[in-house]
C-alpha cells in the first residue's frame, strides 16, 4: 500500500510540469517563455489582441525612528498584455495564451477548432 502511494506521488511530480505546457510540433511551450520563443516553436498565432492594464504595487520603504514599521508607498505600473489564439486544426484544441510584458503567463484550452 505504501509503495503504491509513493509511486502515485512520483508520477504526479513527473507529469505535473506538463500541465502548464503546450506541445508545438516536437517542442514544448511553457509558462515563463518569451513571445519570441513561442513564435519560433509554434509559428504566428491566428489572432492577437493587446491592451494595457494598470496595476497597483505597494513598496515598503525603510524604517526610521519616526516610522518604526516603515512607510508603504503605493505606485501604479503599466503592464502590456497580449492575448494570442492558436488554431492547430480541427483535430486539436484551440489554444489561448496570455503574455504580460512579453512573458507567457497562462495557457488554456479553448475546445476544438471549427
Amino acid at each position: 500500500m505504501k509503495q503504491s502511494k509513493l509511486l502515485f506521488l512520483s508520477l504526479c511530480l513527473i507529469f505535473s510540469h506538463s500541465v502548464f505546457a503546450l506541445r508545438c510540433g516536437r517542442t514544448l511551450v511553457d509558462v515563463n517563455d518569451y513571445k519570441e520563443n513561442v513564435i519560433e516553436k509554434c509559428g504566428e498565432p491566428e489572432s492577437v489582441e493587446s491592451h494595457i492594464e494598470k496595476r497597483g504595487v505597494s513598496n515598503l520603504v525603510g524604517q526610521s525612528q519616526n516610522y518604526p514599521n516603515g512607510i508603504v508607498l503605493y505606485t501604479e505600473i503599466e503592464v502590456v498584455v497580449e492575448e494570442w489564439i492558436y488554431n492547430f486544426g480541427r483535430s486539436q484544441f484551440k489554444q489561448y495564451m496570455r503574455f504580460e510584458n512579453g512573458k507567457l503567463t497562462e495557457i488554456k484550452d479553448l475546445g476544438y477548432a471549427h
